[in-house]
């Protein structure tokens, strides 16, 4: 069953604190998700940035925006109990509680209202993703394009460019020593298919042999299969092939087979490596999330 949505839980939350009890955000997630039948690995799902687990954030936000309502109120730190309003929304018998539900409340309203000074505003009754996940679903379609852009660059350099691209990647990566000592080694072999040696650590105990190639087409198995070749020759067992283009189904089960650690590299991966390691990129804008510190007011 897919993980419901942050309004969707927002009725479970009240009726489980309708017993005016006090209840943890803990308590109600451990005691909400069996009534969704939730598996073991949904409850494990986590948001892209992995700060927290999908259940888990979107529990938080209803509890957030029960709260913003009046039908909850915090008694202590992530600790909640239904107020007199809340157990009159309850005696309504609503079937769902949701963003609209809570717009009847004048606390609710100002909380709105007031969105574009706090964190995030409140969002529509037909928004199903919790602010957080918005965001960080914001930030991975710009990454893609990011992503585009970049590959789409790289395909119309020239060779000589493709060859600092993946020397200064695999050097921010933490392999080569330097980038005049990678330098030395890449894209001057062209030994039976290795483009390039580079070291496995600094001092150059161990090698990783490259093969780098700017390439519009698919590359099957028989390409992997000859770099496979030229590592043996070397009595190597670690290569990295990379390619601006995709694998086929069969080359990449062909590395699955073979003894040797063979990484394939194929364009999308490379963009996003060199996103990850800041190579031909730069930031443009950042942005802190900010949360309360209970901590600090605790300690007050």
């Amino acid at each position: 069953m897919p993980i419901p949505d942050y309004q969707s839980l927002m009725l479970p939350i009240l009726r489980l604190a309708g017993d005016r009890k006090e209840h943890s955000v803990a308590e109600f997630r451990q005691r909400i998700a069996p009534e969704f039948n939730l598996s073991e690995h949904e409850l494990a799902e986590r948001l892209a940035s992995d700060s927290q687990t999908v259940f888990a954030n979107r529990i938080g936000w209803a509890v957030q925006y029960l709260k913003a309502a009046a039908v909850l109120k915090a008694v202590r730190r992530g600790v909640y109990q239904i107020t007199d309003r809340g157990l009159a929304l309850l005696k309504e018998k609503p079937t769902e509680i949701n963003a609209r539900t809570l717009r009847q409340f004048p606390e609710f309203l100002e909380f709105h209202e007031k969105g574009t000074e706090a964190v995030v505003t409140p969002p529509s009754p037909e928004v199903k993703e919790t602010p957080e996940e918005s965001l960080e679903h914001s930030y991975q379609a710009l990454r893609e394009a990011l992503a585009t852009e970049l590959l789409e660059t790289i395909k119309s350099g020239t060779p000589a460019a493709f060859e600092k691209i993946v020397v200064d990647l695999l050097v921010a990566m933490g392999y080569g020593g330097s980038v005049e000592d990678a330098g030395k080694v890449v894209g001057k072999s062209g030994d039976g298919g290795i483009d390039g040696i580079m070291k496995q650590d600094k001092l150059g105990l161990d090698f990783l042999y490259v093969q780098a190639k700017r390439w519009k087409d698919l590359v099957g198995s028989p390409e992997v299969m000859r770099f496979s070749g030229s590592l043996t020759k070397k009595h190597a067992n670690r290569g990295v092939f990379i390619r601006t283009s995709f694998f086929s189904k069969d080359a990449l089960e062909y590395i699955e087979e073979t003894p040797q650690r063979i990484i394939l590299i194929d364009g999308r991966r490379l963009a996003s490596l060199m996103i990850e390691h800041n190579v031909g990129v730069a930031p443009a804008k950042t942005y802190t999330l900010k949360q309360l510190d209970q901590n600090y007011f605790e300690n007050l």
